[in-house]
């Protein structure tokens, strides 16, 4: 087992040196490390501990609210895994994510957004989840900021890999990360109905993340913020604006979602 691993690490450092020589990637990678150093960065056992204590189960939560379309749910998730393993088998590509795929589908099916803007798309799993409830609902459109892994050899290629074609045709996705894509997706929006933020972890990487998007939230806006307790940016985010929130998890895995008793 030793050598395989030796292997891929290699592979993946050599990857990394010929990808920082790419436009753009070596700013948006240091800028990564220099917010991982963050005094704020060493909070995950107050975070995991905050969270615990508000924590619900997301399947009890959603088929408490309408059980029959988390019935149409739990179809739309077993069809995405099937078509993230056959993937998988095809091309290779490890296909991650995807831990709260349903939770989106169904926030989407039910609260019906004309505009949700995402961060982080890695293999696809949430914009799908977006786009299939959206083209269910008869409307929508979908926003994307994304920055290729910049471990894998053709990081571009693995972007959104799991999105179906015909899914395409209302999603915008970008791929020059978070600092460039943002100013564009708000210029190309009058408003922000869910903004699920799933890229840089880190405290500054999330402040900057709802930042960037505060002039187009409404009071009525669904935010989703995943992995939650890596830091403890959402509890101040709630904590300081006084915002009504629910903590969806089991384990340590735990989203924060704003405004949704709104819906």
């Amino acid at each position: 087992m030793t050598r395989p691993t030796k292997v891929m690490n290699d592979q993946s450092a050599t990857n990394v040196a010929r990808n920082l020589f790419r436009p753009g990637y070596a700013k948006v990678v240091a800028r990564k490390l220099l917010r991982r150093i963050d005094p704020k960065e060493r909070t995950r056992s107050e975070a995991v501990a905050w969270a615990a204590q508000h924590r619900v189960a997301p399947a009890a939560w959603c088929e408490s609210v309408d059980a029959a379309l988390w019935a149409e749910t739990k179809n739309f998730g077993t069809e995405l895994r099937a078509r993230a393993k056959q993937l998988r088998d095809e091309t290779g590509q490890r296909i991650g994510g995807g831990a709260r795929a349903e939770l989106l589908y169904f926030l989407t099916r039910h609260t019906r957004p004309e505009v949700v803007v995402e961060t982080g798309v890695a293999a696809g799993f949430s914009s799908t989840a977006f786009l299939t409830a959206m083209q269910r609902n008869g409307t929508g459109r979908l926003l994307s900021s994304d920055f290729p892994y910049f471990r894998s050899e053709n990081p571009e290629e693995y972007v959104g890999i799991l999105v179906p074609e015909e899914l395409r045709e209302n999603w915008t996705l970008l791929l020059k990360g978070d600092a460039e894509n943002l100013p564009t997706i708000i210029e190309q929006v009058d408003h922000i109905d869910l903004y699920h933020y799933d890229s840089d972890k880190t405290y500054a990487g999330r402040r900057f993340g709802m930042d960037a998007v505060a002039s187009k939230l409404t009071a009525d806006t669904i935010v989703m913020m995943d992995d939650i307790v890596d830091n403890v940016f959402f509890r101040d985010f709630v904590t300081e604006r006084q915002a009504p929130f629910l903590v969806f998890g089991t384990g340590e895995h735990c989203v924060g979602a704003l405004n949704l008793d709104r819906r």
